[in-house]
């Protein structure tokens, strides 16, 4: 079966795609964006930065283990398209658990790409479900189902009271109002939409340099975007460092490399 893609660019990259196709260009974003390199603080070829428990095998490892689960959130996307978007979350949570569970088996029990499940398998759900209603395959249609798979996520998840021990996430949103990835998602990744995408595309266009527009792209997300991996290790002094650091390097006409 074969999927009609509509890009915002006049030149899409994939004018055809599979559905089986979906698990390699997610393998295919995960090696990429591991192996981008220099990446500072972040593993990448050279090193494994800030990271002690984790390096560029294990991302490797973790790719192999988890990239394939991707069809299984495209056909449960696919499979669940007549109902009500929000009523579908539930039921990918079970796919997302397992598929997890491949990548801390893979990885010796390191978190690599939890944050990657849960976008992709997203991302692979909502392709799912617009192929099944015959609607085209574009960027802001796939984000807008995103939004509407996670809707509420954040109030549900992030915002209830509960007796125990807060876990990062709901820490990070209660006492600084940071929603982290449930909340990009919940707004249909709005971030990259809005910032990462035209800088890469804007850099792309200018320099026919995807490597470039990578690692432009990443610089930009350091300065903007409130990164709540950099508030577990640092707080918010941490995050605060790095996007200003980033921020002047940018205003400086100045580049990652």
């Amino acid at each position: 079966m074969n999927v009609s893609v509509v890009t915002e660019r006049r030149t899409p990259a994939y004018s055809s795609l599979a559905a089986g196709e979906l698990s390699g260009l997610v393998a295919r974003a995960l090696l990429t964006e591991a192996r981008l390199t220099p990446k500072p603080g972040l593993v990448d070829i050279r090193n494994s930065g800030a990271h002690r428990d984790m390096d560029l095998a294990a991302f490797e490892r973790s790719t192999t283990a988890i990239a394939p689960w991707m069809e299984k959130f495209f056909i449960m996307g696919n499979n669940t398209a007549a109902l009500a978007a929000e009523n579908v979350l539930v039921m990918l949570r079970p796919l997302g658990m397992a598929c997890e569970n491949d990548m801390l088996q893979a990885t010796n029990g390191v978190n690599t790409h939890r944050g990657a499940i849960f976008a992709f398998g997203l991302l692979s759900a909502a392709i799912g479900r617009l192929l099944a209603r015959g609607e085209p395959l574009e960027q802001n249609r796939i984000c807008d189902q995103v939004a509407r798979l996670s809707r509420n996520i954040v109030a549900h998840e992030l915002s209830a009271k509960k007796a125990g021990k807060l876990t990062k996430s709901e820490t990070h949103f209660q006492c600084y109002g940071l929603s982290g990835a449930r909340g990009e998602a919940e707004s249909g990744f709005r971030t990259v939409r809005t910032q990462a995408l035209p800088v890469f595309n804007r850099v792309v266009q200018e320099h026919d340099d995807t490597h470039l527009a990578l690692l432009q792209t990443l610089l930009h997300l350091m300065a903007w975007n409130d990164d709540t991996n950099l508030v577990s290790r640092g707080g918010l002094e941490g995050l605060y460092y790095v996007q200003q650091q980033a921020q002047k390097l940018l205003w400086q006409g100045g580049r990652i490399g």
